[in-house]
């Protein structure tokens, strides 16, 4: 079977100006690098935009040249997560073209644990941005791109990108029937692999296998 095509248009993050030369490509990735890497050490609530600033190495101004607040860096970290996931489950399925449908569906589930174990900044913020706290966009800047941020439904967006993915690999029709199972799949999953990371930081494994078989029971026949 062919390479399995990025059948979606990269997520395009919440950027003031997107890069245009190398070395401003460069610094934007080093800024979200920064900003995952500080997510696991402070949490969201005490993440700033000037501490991403220092752990960068780049001037404040830097941060602001791409992002209003805290809350569009870390939307653009979503994003690019986003992005990430979808390229390594498309690598997965590439890889291994005689998987059947449940072998699909866990190539799925396994990039996303292992994202969560693994990725720094995904165990709290995977695909979407936490709640807003009150007063947040007068602590860390204007309230530019919250709106925009908060109008996207994180699960929708992975549901659309994985459907697309699972369709083109299994030879199904991505019509409405599949990308409505997929997204009761995709929420379901989310859920459950929080609960198992609730309950062991590297996440439960009676917990991952429950969900494994949830999975395989509800979304196998719609792939078949």
């Amino acid at each position: 079977m062919d390479p399995v095509p990025q059948t979606r248009p990269r997520t395009q993050p919440p950027l003031r100006r997107a890069p245009v030369q190398q070395r401003s490509a460069e610094r934007l990735a080093r800024i979200l690098d920064a900003c995952a890497v500080l997510l696991d050490e402070t949490g969201y609530e005490q993440l700033s935009t000037r501490a991403v600033a220092a752990r960068a190495g780049v001037p404040i101004g830097s941060v602001y040249r791409f992002f209003g607040n805290k809350r569009a860096m870390v939307a653009a970290l979503a994003h690019r997560n986003l992005d990430r996931y979808a390229e390594r489950v498309s690598d997965r399925l590439a890889g291994t073209p005689i998987l059947d449908a449940h072998g699909a569906i866990d190539g799925v589930l396994d990039e996303f644990i292992e994202m969560k174990r693994t990725v720094p900044g995904f165990a709290l913020v995977d695909f979407g941005v936490p709640a807003a706290a009150p007063g947040e966009a007068a602590q860390d800047g204007p309230a530019e791109g919250h709106a925009e941020a908060a109008a996207e439904d994180p699960n929708r967006l992975v549901a659309e990108r994985i459907c697309a993915l699972l369709a083109t690999h299994l030879g199904r029709v991505a019509d409405e029937d599949l990308h409505r199972k997929v997204l009761v799949g995709v929420e379901t999953a989310d859920a459950l692999v929080r609960l198992a990371f609730r309950a062991d930081p590297a996440g439960d494994p009676a917990l991952v296998a429950e969900t494994r078989c949830l999975l395989h029971a509800y979304l196998a026949p719609s792939l078949a």
